[in-house]
């Protein structure tokens, strides 16, 4: 059984609220740095020589590879942590972007090889293998750049589903970091040869502005911050608690840890120095509202990752990076709160429980599990229920298979939203939190629009890679 947190909490550094005109201003730099780059192209006759088969062949591979590096550079500072990024996007819709950008920057770059072969093999009356050939060994930075593609192609074919689903998330990630050395071995090429790059002075400003943009980002967000904040916090592992069948909550202390800008409902990669494979890291919600003494992160055995936590010993050294998301008090609208959760779903919302102010009988939530047994924290719902006002309902048993819904199968006969009306009448008023498995949180999502929520009152968050 869970150890209580305090009830009365020290004032602690709150991670600063979100504002929108963050992302706004994101997603207004990487489409302008995409035109950009096609301005460039332009002002390097870049419509003048598609007049011959050969020009436009090489004037279109010249496009297709300026476009490539502008995306794998912004698929890099997609995942560079940068913090009013994260917390304006949140992880999981930087992840789905990063995705898109990044096959469609190999996609591209794949059509830059071959238009640009194409179109020297055209000018040079040689065979296309030949000028392949010529290419890699006589130009400069062309066989780092070869590297550089086939560390590229090797990061996309693994990030492909079906590959991605052999992998565990340990080595999918470590195989993930080769996009960063791609990156750089494509940079002599570009820069020795690529005429785009160094046409004007305008040309190589940005593109060692956008170079160093990405290089910066990466040494001080990924790097250099959780290197920072690890010297300064030092955590170490202070207990480890059985919460139910495979599931364990880790408590850590440190130094100064109400300096911490930490909101409940966020998430941190952690590191535990407990043996081998301790440097790979995965991602644990904190389960408990930070009190500025102690951290709490709670797991279920689905891997070696989350499995190893049940073997910790206090005194074990943690090592974070974050904290990350945007599951928390920032994105609220109003007072009223619904929350939705499933398994190990349960463990960001029963913080932001604890920590969002909120009127008695303001605020409900929906906690559901296969069985009594499955239900996590369940002693402390039902206190903060008791002092708080919270309305629990418990939904337990198999789903219904006949549709895709969040409801235990005997709701089946009543549509979801309906059966949401009726236990919150007033559900539009509410701001709705939902974590859980996707299908089950699509199922939430969507019953929540039927019953009248407004889009910017929704907040999920996913865990899935």
């Amino acid at each position: 059984m869970s150890t209580s947190f305090a009830t009365h909490r020290v004032a602690y550094r709150r991670a600063r609220p979100v504002r929108a005109w963050w992302r706004d201003v994101a997603g207004l730099t990487a489409w302008l740095s995409v035109l950009f780059v096609v301005a460039l192209w332009v002002s390097g006759r870049g419509l003048q020589d598609l007049g011959s088969p050969a020009g436009f062949l090489t004037s279109a591979g010249r496009l297709t590879g300026l476009l490539s590096a502008d995306l794998l550079l912004l698929q890099v500072l997609l995942m560079a942590r940068i913090p009013w990024v994260e917390r304006s996007y949140g992880q999981d819709e930087l992840a789905r972007r990063h995705r898109l950008t990044g096959f469609t920057s190999i996609t591209l770059l794949a059509a830059h090889v071959v238009l640009i072969s194409l179109g020297y093999a055209m000018t040079d009356r040689s065979g296309l293998l030949g000028e392949v050939w010529l290419l890699v060994t006589t130009y400069a930075g062309m066989l780092l750049a070869t590297a550089g593609t086939a560390a590229l192609v090797m990061v996309a074919v693994t990030s492909v589903r079906a590959a991605r689903r052999r992998l565990r998330y340990e080595s999918w990630h470590l195989l993930h970091l080769y996009a960063y050395l791609g990156a750089g071995l494509a940079l002599p090429h570009q820069l020795w040869t690529g005429a785009d790059f160094t046409a004007s002075p305008v040309a190589t400003a940005f593109w060692w502005t956008a170079y160093g943009a990405a290089a910066g980002a990466v040494l001080v967000f990924r790097l250099g911050l959780p290197v920072w904040l690890n010297a300064r916090h030092r955590l170490v592992v202070d207990q480890v608690v059985r919460e139910g069948p495979g599931v364990v909550s880790v408590y850590l202390r440190g130094r100064q840890l109400e300096r911490l800008p930490v909101a409940a409902g966020q998430f941190f990669i952690w590191r535990f120095r407990s043996g081998p494979g301790w440097t790979r890291g995965k991602p644990f919600s904190l389960s408990a509202a930070p009190d500025g003494h102690r951290l709490r992160i709670t797991a279920k055995d689905l891997g070696p990752g989350s499995r190893r936590l049940a073997r910790l010993r206090p005194g074990t050294r943690a090592l974070f990076e974050g904290p990350y998301g945007r599951l928390t008090g920032t994105v609220r609208k109003g007072r009223k709160l619904a929350m939705f959760a499933s398994g190990i779903g349960i463990t960001p919302l029963r913080a932001l429980l604890a920590d969002l102010p909120h009127r008695p009988g303001e605020a409900v939530l929906f906690h559901r599990a296969g069985r009594p047994a499955d239900l996590l924290f369940r002693r402390e719902l039902e206190d903060l229920a008791e002092r708080r006002g919270i309305r629990i309902h418990y939904l337990l048993g198999r789903r219904s298979r006949d549709r895709a819904s969040w409801l235990p199968a005997n709701y089946a006969p009543v549509p979801d939203h309906q059966v949401l009306r009726h236990l919150v009448p007033d559900i539009a008023d509410h701001d709705v939190y939902v974590c859980g498995p996707d299908a089950w949180t699509e199922a939430v999502l969507a019953c929540a629009r039927r019953a009248g929520v407004p889009a910017d009152r929704v907040h999920s968050e996913r865990f899935g890679w």
